[in-house]
């Protein structure tokens, strides 16, 4: 995952793009970047680490002008190292250009491979700088329709921002995998993966980004093109599920009351006699809100999260039981002690951290019976759309039955939200379409770069 930012005619952009940075921070912590532009000249300033660490007020004073594209980093394809840190930066014939990315093409390492044999030279082993490339070497004249251009030659997910010397161009691919919406401020527009950084800086929240939808922003204002027919959305529903901050607004609904709405609908499927309903914080707060609604069990707070563990820890030569997660995790004895208790989580993995919890809330929190619910299904698939999961030989779902992770987990019992029980919303939003590939296998978009699981994916849209 990543975060993306664009601002367009708004003084102190740097800074504005500092802050919109700042409220998606959840989306990337392994390094961040913002770039200007005053007109004549692109500015950059890229660092890796978290945006408060990386930026001071002299950084920002030297990234002049009005117009800023910016980015956090989460890598799902390319190494962790500052050369892969965007936004990414050119020089071609059409002048100087950045690029910021969500998301994650699937024929990355295809195109490269053709372009490389073509003489292209890469600076990074990110997916991102194969857009930039196939940009140059379009043959159409206007630089929106060398992205059009481009964009016709890559699958996946991408949400994109560019930044060239008097324009910013907002981009997202035909699916609508990953969310990109606009806002207001000043006579000036921001672009930004998510609401929540539109808050922070007082933009009025205007509209998504569509999907299939390429927009430039310049001195006429914004103008919107098509990027390629439309087709059926696929919307990434672990968007809803995780990543996204539960104070923002994407795809059509407020993300705090579709997890409420999960939990609600847990409840329905797996219901339980239990003293306390407690969340896993803080993914699994919003749903566990719903899930003690609707079953009538009390809601507490019974894991309290340190929220400030870094991604080391430094660790005692004598060995601590569930170190990693006692660091980030700690019961609340007074509330546990002799009680049923149904934990509330997002999703499991490989299972292991599921695991420690389920131990730690018997060891150290006394509980009498843990039994845990996910607001969301088994995850069983890799995804290739933009999210860091693991191969498909480590997703615990893809080995094991319910009953096995259970077993595995040593809870006294466990629940999936089902397939059918994830689309709870759609009466709302019946146009809506949404990728469930993480859980089904249905990989809505070709896997030219992983044919082996292609092979194996049951069904195709």
């Amino acid at each position: 995952m990543c975060g993306i930012v664009g601002i367009f005619n708004l003084t102190e952009a740097s800074k504005l793009a500092y802050l919109s940075l700042y409220a998606l921070q959840h989306r990337g912590q392994e390094s961040c970047g913002i770039m200007t532009s005053d007109g004549s000249k692109v500015h950059s300033y890229k660092a890796m680490g978290l945006v408060s660490d990386a930026f001071t007020q002299e950084s920002l004073l030297r990234l002049s002008g009005n117009n800023a594209i910016g980015h956090v980093r989460y890598s799902t394809s390319g190494t962790s190292d500052i050369k892969n840190a965007q936004p990414f930066v050119v020089n071609f014939s059409g002048g100087q250009m950045a690029i910021a990315h969500n998301g994650n093409l699937t024929n990355a390492q295809t195109l490269r491979k053709e372009l490389e044999e073509k003489g292209a030279i890469f600076q990074s082993t990110m997916d991102t700088e194969v857009i930039m490339h196939l940009i140059a070497r379009s043959p159409k004249k206007d630089l929106v329709e060398k992205i059009i251009d481009a964009c016709s030659q890559i699958l996946g997910a991408y949400s994109l921002v560019f930044l060239t010397k008097d324009a910013l161009i907002a981009v997202r691919d035909p699916k609508g995998f990953r969310p990109l919406v606009i806002g207001k401020k000043d006579g000036g527009y921001v672009v930004a993966s998510e609401t929540c950084a539109l808050d922070l800086v007082d933009a009025q929240f205007t509209r998504e980004v569509e999907a299939g939808e390429a927009i430039l922003f310049n001195k006429q204002g914004m103008i919107s093109k098509p990027l390629a027919p439309k087709t059926k959305r696929a919307h990434c529903i672990f968007e809803h599920i995780y990543f996204a901050r539960p104070d923002s607004h994407i795809f059509g609904s407020d993300v705090y009351e579709m997890r409420k709405g999960f939990g609600r609908q847990l409840s329905k499927e797996h219901p339980v006699e239990a003293d306390i309903v407690i969340p896993v914080p803080d993914s699994g707060v919003a749903a566990a809100i719903g899930y003690a609604e609707a079953s009538g069990i009390p809601f507490q707070m019974g894991l309290i999260r340190n929220h400030y563990v870094g991604r080391t820890f430094i660790e005692p030569e004598n060995a601590i039981r569930h170190f990693g997660v006692k660091v980030k995790l700690n019961p609340v004895r007074e509330l546990l002690k002799g009680k049923r208790v149904v934990v509330v989580d997002d999703s499991i993995v490989r299972g292991t951290t599921c695991m420690k919890i389920v131990k730690l809330l018997r060891e150290k929190g006394g509980a009498k019976e843990v039994h845990m619910r996910i607001s969301s299904p088994p995850i069983a698939w890799p995804c290739f759309y933009g999210i860091d999961t693991p191969t498909r030989g480590e997703l615990i779902a893809a080995q094991k039955s319910v009953e096995e992770i259970r077993r595995y987990i040593t809870a006294d019992s466990l629940g999936f939200l089902s397939i059918e029980g994830l689309r709870w919303f759609k009466m709302k939003t019946a146009e809506e379409e949404y990728c469930d590939a993480c859980f089904t296998g249905n990989y809505t978009v070709d896997l030219p770069d992983a044919p082996e699981i292609a092979a194996m994916a049951p069904r195709k849209k």
